[in-house]
């Protein structure tokens, strides 16, 4: 962050007052952005092949799709002269891809484990003597429909954030996941109808469960 701020402050400075003092055959800005650019480049390069956590990588990958190309270089101060300069993406593409393979790996990995832990919880909940919660009046588990729903959509929302086509990737791969997580939980329901019909709450149970399924759909 301090490295994009001095270099997006020092090019207006140069942009808007150095540059007219030097004949244009001196090239003065695209000298300046392109050794400010070439030091960037090189930082995020040594980051990006040194241990990252998850959310490092998410950070990086966000300031070479989302902040660098964006933020800084579409600023109105500095877009013109920038545009003449062709200075390319902070990574290469080939480690840029790699970096992008890892975050799609451990967010597809968080989402699905959220999945099964709220699964867990509401298996559990189905067993304790309580009636299930209302919603607008009707009975309904808002930890499992909306939460599994809130989880898959903030995921590719993330995913997004750093690019349309990493959003797209995880959205695919989630929407594997989505059936296989309906599939527990339509397991799950056979087997409390099955063996809980003396439950004190099994009717209500059952409608929450039911109403669930609009949410899902």
């Amino acid at each position: 962050l301090h490295m994009g701020m001095t270099m997006k402050e020092d090019l207006t400075v140069v942009a808007k007052y150095i540059n007219k003092l030097y004949p244009p055959e001196f090239n003065v800005f695209s000298i300046y952005a392109e050794l400010y650019h070439n030091y960037f480049a090189s930082q995020a390069k040594k980051n990006a092949e040194s241990h990252l956590e998850d959310k490092d990588i998410y950070l990086l990958l966000s300031w070479v799709h989302n902040f660098y190309p964006k933020e800084m270089r579409k600023d109105h101060a500095l877009a013109m002269e920038l545009d003449k300069v062709k200075l390319g993406s902070l990574l290469p593409s080939s480690l840029s891809k790699e970096l992008e393979k890892k975050y799609l790996d451990s967010e597809e990995v968080t989402v699905k484990n959220s999945l099964s832990r709220c699964l867990d919880k509401e298996i559990q909940r189905w067993k304790e003597d309580k009636e299930p919660e209302k919603l607008n009046g009707h009975f309904q588990s808002e930890l499992l429909g909306i939460f599994v729903i809130q989880s898959i959509y903030s995921g590719q929302k993330r995913a997004e954030d750093i690019s349309k086509a990493v959003g797209e990737e995880l959205t695919r791969r989630l929407l594997k996941e989505l059936p296989a997580f309906l599939r527990s939980y339509r397991d799950a329901f056979e087997d409390f109808k099955e063996k809980s019909k003396k439950h004190r709450h099994y009717k209500p149970i059952l409608i929450a469960n039911i109403n669930n399924c609009w949410n899902f759909r």
